[in-house]
């Protein structure tokens, strides 16, 4: 028989940072959510909601995807302990979704780049993608589209309210 501790899991995700640049700026393929090798100041400060994926990108080396340039900046009540803001973090990921990943990564034009990092169940994820950049051409079609979304949506509006 289970016992009650009387605490409640936290099943919900909480969205820490967002890499909105990386889905105007690449054509996003395949996407895959991944834990992170962590030190406990950097759960901290992911905890206090400040990371940055602008500049992010993940890589494979020896069999193993790594994770480079994300901003966690330090923890404010960090000690001597405290981690480097933008050192090289270890992914977790099974071994199939490596390979995968590796197959896939390995053709010419294609990267790794991170979506978003979040809390799930309490553990922090990334969601890394494979992308390949967009032409300039292929960013304004982009807009145009987008743009003329927002019109039909207002044209929409409009009309429904008129009646």
């Amino acid at each position: 028989m289970a016992r009650d501790t009387g605490r409640k899991k936290d099943t919900s995700n909480k969205l820490i940072a967002q890499n909105k640049r990386a889905r105007y700026d690449y054509h996003i393929d395949d996407t895959w959510e991944a834990g992170m090798v962590l030190m406990g100041t950097e759960v901290k400060a992911l905890r206090a909601g400040r990371a940055s994926l602008v500049d992010g990108f993940a890589h494979v080396r020896d069999g193993e995807i790594w994770l480079e340039n994300v901003h966690i900046p330090e923890y404010t009540q960090g000690t001597w302990t405290n981690h480097a803001p933008r050192r090289r973090r270890k992914l977790l990921l099974h071994k199939r979704e490596i390979q995968k990943i590796i197959t896939k990564s390995e053709e010419p034009g294609w990267t790794l780049i991170p979506l978003s990092l979040y809390f799930k169940d309490g553990k922090a994820k990334v969601e890394i993608g494979l992308a390949r950049g967009k032409k300039s051409y292929d960013k304004r079609q982009a807009i145009a589209k987008r743009e003329a979304d927002r019109e039909m949506q207002k044209a929409a509006a409009a009309r429904f309210r008129r009646r």
